[in-house]
């Protein structure tokens, strides 16, 4: 069989191939879980039989993860052509389970019980359902809004979950409505953040870099600061987070030594970097190749510290079902065991593997257009934003941020798009009457010019521009105010897209809550 050929036939029965994937390593999770924590001494049949069943919904969830939400960390790598598909899933799997293992636990106890008041429910068995059914409602809806193509939040998903399944078990006053509030405004605060901190950076880069004459001399002195940026976030976020089991460190002494690392970076990457921009052209392109690098980090930056934030929403259930089955009461704070957070993680890079490329061609490609320069800026925002939360223990979404960040990206081009047509109409006010390739001429060196210039040089124009008034009293004609008023209005963030992306997290809360208090009733009724 020849290479075209395999590849057809894979094509043709790849959704065969990724449901016996599926298939097969959900078989796996239940066999695991059978031969390390589920069978736990003492416990009944029964009991051991639930764990087996929620491990396996448990591992269901974080797959359904990985393919929904993991996709955001990649899908600006890709969309930039940054990354290709095949190393964007390699990276990210092996990103989030570390993340996952390293540095999951803090968060796993803010959903297993910020949500809903775990002591008025006394009975264990009770609470193990309440878990069991908001997982599978979950898992469930993820499924559903994968399928469809919607990056919805897997945090809204297993949040509304939970709160349906307790409410149902237990009524309205089971919900603890302030950690709610808490965790709804994190969701209106993470997307804005994310799009500030996006355009911030990509203004920024485009202020210090892309505005001025020497694009890539500028390049080899800002983008090694932007690499160190990076490294101390990331190497921060590691002594705070990642080896606080072994390292027992501060939150200043922390930053201190992540900046001391990043200025390692930051000498080691300088002449290297100098090097590759003499070799490049001096131009946009040339300029976003230097930042190939600093974002394939920065998007395994953002995998880790997604691993570490979202893989509560598939075991924190988990582990709140084992400990209320191993220990016969309803633990507020448990940690969670090493088998659950490796069944989290395995599951977050299978999801992703076998589902993830739909929605990463979704989030890079489908919002805005993204090269390498603002693809670096979604991936720094969304990774400080999801940093902090995790470092916070606050299950913000990263579907949220992400998008936040991609949404801010694009609506800062929109913004500089309007100023610049603004511009040319200036420059077209003060050639009027000119020649067409003396305009043109004066554009391109206007385009070139350092932004100290542009404003000399728009200046030279306004004056130029109430010199050369037009007869009815207008700067420009009738055919040259339509096309500047067509370029105002040039929309480089699709709204339908974002539309459908809001639409779809809108829904997600009371869907899988309604899903979940109908799954709670029918696991009760099987098991009583």
């Amino acid at each position: 069989m020849t290479r075209k050929s395999r590849n057809r036939f894979v094509s043709r029965h790849l959704e065969v191939f990724q449901l016996g994937g599926a298939l097969l390593f959900l078989g796996l999770v239940g066999l695991y879980a059978s031969l390390t924590g589920a069978s736990v001494a003492g416990l009944p049949a029964a009991s051991v039989g639930l764990l087996i069943v929620a491990a396996v919904i448990g591992g269901y969830m974080a797959m359904n993860i990985g393919a929904n939400d993991v996709a955001n960390n990649m899908g600006p790598a890709v969309g930039s052509g940054a990354l290709t598909m095949g190393w964007a899933i390699v990276i990210a799997a092996v990103f989030e389970a570390l993340g996952a293992i390293i540095a999951g636990g803090e968060v796993v106890g803010t959903i297993k019980g910020g949500i809903i008041d775990s002591k008025q429910i006394a009975d264990p068995a009770l609470f193990a359902w309440v878990m069991l059914a908001a997982l599978l409602a979950g898992a469930l809806w993820l499924n559903l809004a994968t399928a469809l193509g919607a990056p919805v939040s897997t945090t809204h998903s297993i949040i509304g979950a939970v709160m349906g399944a307790g409410i149902a078990a237990g009524g309205w006053g089971l919900v603890n409505w302030g950690t709610i509030t808490k965790i709804v405004a994190s969701w209106v605060a993470s997307p804005l953040t994310g799009a500030l901190i996006a355009a911030l950076f990509l203004y920024i880069i485009k202020r210090s870099i892309t505005y001025r004459s020497e694009k890539t001399e500028a390049a080899a002195r800002v983008v090694p600061v932007l690499i160190a940026l990076m490294v101390w976030a990331y190497a921060t976020f590691m002594l705070l987070k990642g080896l606080s089991q072994l390292v027992k460190m501060g939150f200043w002494p922390a930053v201190g030594l992540g900046a001391l690392v990043a200025v390692v970076v930051w000498a080691l990457v300088r002449r290297p970097i100098a090097r590759a921009a003499l070799r490049q052209d001096n131009s946009k392109d040339g300029v976003n190749r230097l930042f190939t690098w600093p974002l394939i980090c920065a998007a395994a930056l953002l995998s880790f510290a997604h691993g570490a934030n979202d893989v509560g929403n598939a075991i924190g259930p988990l582990a709140a079902i084992y400990e209320a089955v191993k220990s016969g009461a309803v633990a507020t704070r448990a940690a969670s065991p090493m088998w659950v957070m490796v069944l989290g993680a395995l599951g977050l890079a299978v999801g992703l593997a076998l589902y993830g490329a739909k929605l990463i061609r979704t989030v890079g490609k489908e919002i805005t257009e993204l090269d390498n320069m603002r693809a670096y800026s979604i991936a720094m925002a969304a990774t400080l934003t999801v940093i902090i939360a995790a470092e916070l223990g606050m299950p913000i979404s990263t579907t949220h941020t992400t998008i936040g960040a991609v949404i801010g990206v694009g609506f800062l081009r929109e913004l500089l798009k309007v100023n610049y047509a603004k511009m040319e109409a200036v420059v077209f006010a003060g050639h009027q009457g000119g020649d067409r390739e003396e305009v043109e001429a004066y554009l391109k060196r206007f385009e070139a010019a350092e932004v100290s210039e542009k404003k000399r040089m728009l200046a030279e124009m306004k004056k130029l521009a109430k010199q050369r008034q037009l007869a009815d009293g207008t700067v420009l004609a009738k055919k040259e105010q339509k096309a500047l008023k067509k370029a105002y209005k040039k929309e480089l963030v699709k709204r339908s897209t974002v539309l459908r992306i809001v639409a779809a997290w809108i829904v997600t809360v009371p869907a899988t809550a309604v899903l979940a208090a109908i799954l709670f009733h029918i696991v009760r009724a099987v098991m009583t």
